[in-house]
């Protein structure tokens, strides 16, 4: 088996994860289990974990604004909320 190394504060909230679990089931684990739970976890559903690795989105820059508007389109038509209102909420 392989170690890593975890910062004091890392292993407190670890420590408090398992306290938590043996709390509320009864049921001790180790660290080990747990850390294999939450990277199972992780890996089912990566896109949290990746998007905490990016930087900010918010705000955008001038030229990503620039980007996301030259997207729309203009169809010639007024739409207004009661118009979407119609569309999505009326029947066939």
């Amino acid at each position: 088996m392989r170690e890593i190394r975890i910062d004091d504060e890392t292993n407190a909230r670890l420590e408090a994860l398992q306290a938590e679990i043996r709390c509320q089931t009864g049921q001790s684990i180790t660290k080990q289990e747990l850390l294999t739970r939450i990277l199972d976890t992780a890996c089912r559903s990566p896109n949290e974990i990746v998007d905490s690795f990016r930087d900010s989105a918010v705000p955008l820059s001038a030229s990503e604004k620039a980007t996301m508007r030259s997207g729309r389109i203009a169809s010639g038509t007024a739409t207004d909320e009661d118009d979407i209102d119609d569309i999505l909420y009326s029947g066939p």
